[in-house]
């Protein structure tokens, strides 16, 4: 799929979860270019398609470095670097969120307090800080508040 393709224009009804700001998990990201989950691939690049046209999502350089790493070495049919270079300079059109000192401590007492991996305490930690009211991921638990930002699986 060229990094293109995804956004265009999309009609049609469906769930709706990009009302507010939503942070998005690498998962999305890596559904919406890996063709061996059809069913997870369209409802991942509607998901993006929505974020951009409304600007209503943000990333951050962790699900950025690891969509690169999962889409080039971990998919049944990997990306080259270069496409998947190119695609990051698409995503990037959404705010992305840097790491620093600060945000790792919070993601330290995230993860302290509710028992998860430290890399899933970085993605609340960052989310909590961009003003998001949502993480879009199938990784965390659906349903569950962590400092207060709602986690949903877009895939249930």
């Amino acid at each position: 799929m060229s990094s293109a393709g995804i956004w265009e224009k999309e009609t049609g009804a469906g769930r709706t979860y990009m009302s507010a700001k939503t942070f998005l998990d690498t998962n999305i990201l890596v559904y919406a270019y890996d063709e061996h989950e059809p069913e997870k691939q369209i409802r991942a690049q509607t998901l993006l398609r929505k974020a951009i046209q409304e600007e209503s999502a943000v990333l951050s350089v962790q699900v950025l470095g690891e969509f690169f790493v999962v889409v080039t070495r971990r998919i049944k049919e990997p990306l080259s670097a270069s496409d998947a270079e190119k695609i990051i300079d698409t995503l990037s059109i959404l705010p992305v969120a840097e790491i620093d000192l600060t945000l790792v401590k919070r993601a330290i007492a995230t993860q302290t307090r509710y028992r998860i991996s430290y890399w899933d305490s970085l993605i609340v930690a960052t989310a909590e800080r961009a003003g998001c009211s949502t993480i879009l991921s199938e990784d965390l638990n659906h349903g569950q508040r962590y400092n207060g930002v709602l986690v949903e699986n877009p895939f249930e």
